[in-house]
C-alpha cells in the first residue's frame, strides 16, 4: 500500500521527500542530540568542579577554624594562665611578675598562627590590668550577641560565632565549680585571609556560610564582593538567598568539630552562566547546520532541475501527439535514463508518424465515408417524419374549432400541431428531457381525447434530469407503441406509467402498461428484428429509434423489453449522459 502511494507522488515530491527524510531530519536530530549531550556533559563537569571547589574551600575553612579551636584548647588547659586569671594580685609588681610567666603562651600563638587576627582574653577579675592580650570583661562586652550565645550554653566547649564581616571562636575558660571569676577567650580569624580563600576558590557562583539554623551569616558573591543582603542586623534564611531561574545548589556540611554544630557551606550556581560556553558554541552549531542544509539543498535542486525539466519536456511532447504533432525532442547525447527515454520517444514518434501516414490516414478516410453514409441515413429518416402540410391543415381546423367554442377539440388539435411542429424542425438533433416530456404529454392528451376515459397515465420525473439533453424523439415512439399496440386492443381501462430518473451517470427511462402484452415467441421475434443490422424502415417506430440511438451512442446505451401475454409490457432504456459542446 505504501509503495502504491509513493507511485502517485510526482518526481519532485519524491526528491523533496528524500531530502527531508535523509538530509533535513537527520541533520536536525544530530545537532539537537549533540547539543543536548554536550550541555549535559558540561553541566555535569561544571557541577563536579563546583563540588570539588566547595570541598576544598570547606577544608581550608575547617583548617582555620580548627587552628583557632586548638589555640582555645591550649589556653583552657594551661595551668599558668588559669592561675594568673584567678589570682587576686596584691600589687602591680605582683601582676607584672605573674603576666611575665604566661607571656610565652601569647607570643607563641601570635607567631605560629598567621591566620589568626587576634586572641583576646576577657576577665572580670578586678586585679587584672588591661593589656594587649587580656582585657576587662565589662558591661559593654556582656551586651554583645556572642556573649549571650556562650552564656546560654551550659558547657565550656568552643563556640563558632560568625557575622557578615568576622569569624570568631569563643570559649569560656573558667570552671564554675572552682573559679571565682569569669574568663572568656575570643579568637578572631584573619578576615582578609578568609576573604582571600573565598576569592581564590574555583567556585564560580555565590557562596554562603550557614549556621546550624540554616541562616546565612557570611557570604561572597560570584563577583568577589560580600553579599549586600547580609548586614549587621540581618541574616538570610535558605529560602531568602537569591537564586536564578535555573539553579545548581552545592551544599557541604562542616561536621568535623561536633561542638560547633552542623555548619554548611552553601553554593549557588547559575545554570545559564554555567552553560554560557555551550550557548556560545550553539551559534557555531547553527552555522554548521546551515552549511549542512545549504550545500545538500543546492546539490539536490540542481539534480532535481536536471531531471524534472527534461521529464517535463518529454511529457509536453507526449501530450502534443494528441494533436498529431510528432515534433522530436531535442537530444544532446545525454547518457542517463532520461536521455535514453527521449531517444526512445523520438524513435516511437517517428514510427507512429509513418504508420499514420501509411495506414491511419486511409483508415480515417474510410471511417469518414461510413460516417457520411450514416448521416445520410439519419437525414433520410428526418425527411420521413416531416409531414409539413399536415401542420398547416391542423392549425386551420384548430382556429375554426375555437371560433365554434369547441375548446377540447381545439386543445387536441393544438397538441397534434405541437407534435408536427417539433417533427418538422430538425435543425437540433438533441432536445432536453423537458421538451421531450412536452411532446409525450401532448401525444397522451390526444389519445385520451380519442378514447375518452379508456386511458389513464402517470408520469414520474426526477427534476434533476429535466435539462439533460437526449436525441430528439428518443422516448415518444415507445409511448406511441404502448398506446397503440398495447392499450387500444384491451376492453377495459388502460393504465400507463412513465418514469425518468438518473442513476450512475445514466438516464433511466421506463414505461409500463397493462395492455395485451406478448407471448415468448413474439418476444423472440422482436429481439431478432431489433438485432438485425438492416436499413431503417419507413416509420418512426422502435426499430428506427434504436437505429438512431446506435448512431449517436454506439453500444453505450441499453435497451430491455419484458412482456407477458394478457398482462402488459415494460420497456427500460438506459442512455449515457453526454455533455454537448
Amino acid at each position: 500500500m505504501f509503495n502504491l502511494r509513493l507511485h502517485h507522488l510526482k518526481l519532485r515530491s519524491k526528491l523533496i521527500f528524500i531530502y527531508v527524510m535523509c538530509v533535513f531530519i537527520p541533520i536536525v536530530l544530530t545537532n539537537v542530540i549533540f547539543y543536548q549531550v554536550t550541555s549535559t556533559n558540561i553541566k555535569n563537569q561544571k557541577t563536579a568542579d563546583a563540588e570539588r571547589a566547595t570541598s576544598l574551600l570547606l577544608a581550608e575553612l575547617e583548617a582555620l577554624i580548627d587552628d583557632a579551636a586548638g589555640i582555645s584548647y591550649l589556653y583552657s588547659i594551661d595551668t599558668g594562665l588559669n592561675h594568673h586569671l584567678n589570682t587576686d594580685h596584691a600589687s602591680f609588681d605582683k601582676y607584672v611578675e605573674s603576666l611575665s610567666a604566661v607571656s610565652n603562651l601569647f607570643n607563641r600563638a601570635n607567631k605560629e598562627y598567621k591566620t589568626i587576627s587576634s586572641v583576646k582574653i576577657m576577665s572580670d577579675n578586678p586585679t587584672i590590668l588591661a593589656s594587649a592580650d587580656i582585657i576587662k570583661l565589662d558591661e559593654e562586652i556582656r551586651k554583645t550577641d556572642w556573649y549571650h550565645q556562650i552564656k546560654n550554653s551550659n558547657h565550656t566547649y568552643p563556640h563558632l560565632h560568625v557575622t557578615h564581616n568576622s569569624i570568631s571562636v569563643i570559649q569560656q575558660l573558667q570552671d564554675h565549680r572552682f573559679d571565682a571569676y569569669e574568663h572568656i577567650i575570643k579568637i578572631d580569624l584573619n578576615i582578609k585571609y578568609v576573604n582571600q580563600l573565598f576569592d581564590l576558590s574555583g567556585f564560580e557562583g555565590d557562596i554562603y556560610l550557614l549556621n546550624p539554623s540554616n541562616q546565612a551569616l557570611f557570604g561572597r558573591l560570584a563577583t568577589g564582593k560580600p553579599s549586600e543582603l547580609i548586614t549587621v542586623d540581618r541574616t538570610l534564611s535558605v529560602e531568602e538567598i537569591p537564586k536564578p531561574n535555573k539553579t545548581i545548589i552545592i551544599a557541604k556540611p562542616y561536621q568535623k568539630n561536633r561542638y560547633f554544630g552542623v555548619w554548611t557551606l552553601y553554593g549557588v550556581l547559575d545554570e545559564e552562566k554555567t552553560l554560557y560556553d555551550v550557548r556560545q558554541s550553539g551559534q557555531f552549531i547553527l552555522w554548521l547546520a546551515g552549511i549542512n542544509f545549504l550545500v545538500p539543498t543546492i546539490i539536490i535542486m540542481i539534480i532535481s532541475r536536471s531531471i524534472h525539466m527534461r521529464i517535463q519536456d518529454i511529457l509536453k511532447h507526449m501530450k502534443s501527439t494528441k494533436g498529431k504533432n510528432f515534433e522530436r525532442i531535442p537530444y544532446y547525447r545525454e547518457r542517463d535514463e532520461v536521455g535514453e527515454l527521449a531517444v526512445e520517444f523520438n524513435r516511437m514518434s517517428e514510427r507512429i508518424e509513418n504508420l499514420i501516414n501509411d495506414v491511419y490516414v486511409a483508415e480515417i478516410q474510410k471511417k469518414e465515408l461510413e460516417l457520411g453514409q450514416r448521416q445520410a441515413q439519419l437525414h433520410a429518416l428526418h425527411s420521413q417524419i416531416n409531414p409539413h402540410f399536415l401542420f398547416n391543415a391542423l392549425e386551420t381546423i384548430r382556429m375554426r374549432s375555437l371560433m365554434k367554442g369547441e375548446t377540447q377539440t381545439a386543445k387536441t388539435i393544438q397538441n397534434m400541431a405541437k407534435i408536427f411542429r417539433k417533427s418538422i424542425l430538425w435543425k437540433r438533433s438533441f432536445v432536453t428531457i423537458r421538451e421531450e416530456l412536452d411532446l409525450i404529454e401532448s401525444f397522451l392528451e390526444i389519445q385520451k381525447y380519442r378514447f375518452d376515459s379508456k386511458l389513464e397515465y402517470h408520469i414520474e420525473v426526477d427534476q434533476a434530469v429535466m435539462d439533460i439533453e437526449i436525441p430528439k424523439m428518443a422516448f415518444l415512439p415507445f409511448v406511441e407503441n404502448a398506446s397503440i399496440h398495447g392499450i387500444e386492443n384491451i376492453p377495459g381501462i388502460g393504465y400507463m406509467t412513465i418514469q425518468i430518473a438518473q442513476e450512475h451517470g445514466q438516464i433511466i427511462f421506463m414505461i409500463s402498461d397493462n395492455g395485451v402484452g406478448m407471448d415468448q415467441a413474439k418476444m423472440n421475434e422482436l429481439h431478432r428484428y431489433f438485432g438485425e443490422d438492416t436499413a431503417m424502415g419507413d416509420s418512426i417506430g422502435i426499430k428506427n429509434v434504436l437505429t438512431r440511438l446506435k448512431i449517436y451512442y454506439g453500444e453505450s446505451f441499453i435497451f430491455d423489453i419484458a412482456s407477458e401475454q394478457g398482462k402488459g409490457s415494460r420497456i427500460k432504456l438506459r442512455l449515457p449522459i453526454v455533455s454537448k459542446k
